[in-house]
């Protein structure tokens, strides 16, 4: 339930397409999920304007499509798409942790250092969820350094679509190896080299999308 009092629009809007996300990225709507308004307002307990704007917003976010005869479905990102993702991603990345040294210094060095210990804590336990945000947050930081709003925007949207893959395909060089390339990100940093930071952050992206080319392989 959303509220049962919707007459304030936009704000009602805003809190059924948190709802959507949040059921997205918990699974609960699966991909290929037919995100009915109807339905969906029924729920949530809402009219089905907020839930119609709502679901036009996860259109526009990639996190939903139109599917012929069907209306908005809850969108699938494939393993294949995910490596072009990646591909793009590496360079983004790159440019950000550039970014980031050029704009920032070593201001940063200290929220990443202790973003990195809550992920290794993270890392330890076996605590998939916590260790998935801290990495998310990780990267977050550093784009939000940057500097430049079409760096954030544009790795804010590549953040979400690989958050959606996720959701279907995992990929990861090993949680202790993420940790190394973030320390070595972290170093560059703050050493004030943005050249080394940029192939830090590179190499880190990169080695993911090795990673999921050699499960396509297998597969």
């Amino acid at each position: 339930m959303v509220g049962a009092n919707d007459t304030a629009g936009p704000r009602v809007a805003d809190a059924v397409a948190d709802r959507l996300r949040e059921m997205i990225f918990s699974g609960e709507l699966a991909p290929g999920t037919k995100l009915s308004v109807p339905a969906l307002a029924e729920s949530l307990e809402v009219s089905r304007s907020p839930v119609r704007d709502a679901v036009m917003r996860l259109v526009r976010e990639r996190l939903a499509r139109e599917e012929p005869r069907r209306g908005a479905v809850v969108a699938h990102v494939g393993p294949v798409e995910l490596a072009s993702i990646y591909e793009v991603r590496e360079v983004l990345e790159g440019l950000a942790a550039r970014l980031a040294v050029e704009n920032a210094g070593r201001r940063l060095v200290r929220a990443l250092r202790q973003t990195v210990d809550e992920h290794e804590a993270a890392v330890r336990v076996a605590d998939l969820v916590a260790s998935t945000e801290a990495d998310m947050h990780f990267h977050r930081q550093i784009r939000q350094a940057a500097g430049n709003d079409e760096v954030v925007r544009l790795l804010d949207d590549v953040q979400t679509q690989v958050r959606l893959a996720m959701r279907t395909t995992t990929v990861t060089a090993g949680p202790r190896q993420a940790l190394d390339d973030h320390r070595a990100i972290v170093t560059a940093i703050d050493a004030g080299d943005a050249v080394a930071a940029e192939q830090a952050a590179r190499a880190h992206i990169r080695r993911l999308r090795g990673v999921l080319l050699r499960q396509l392989e297998v597969d």
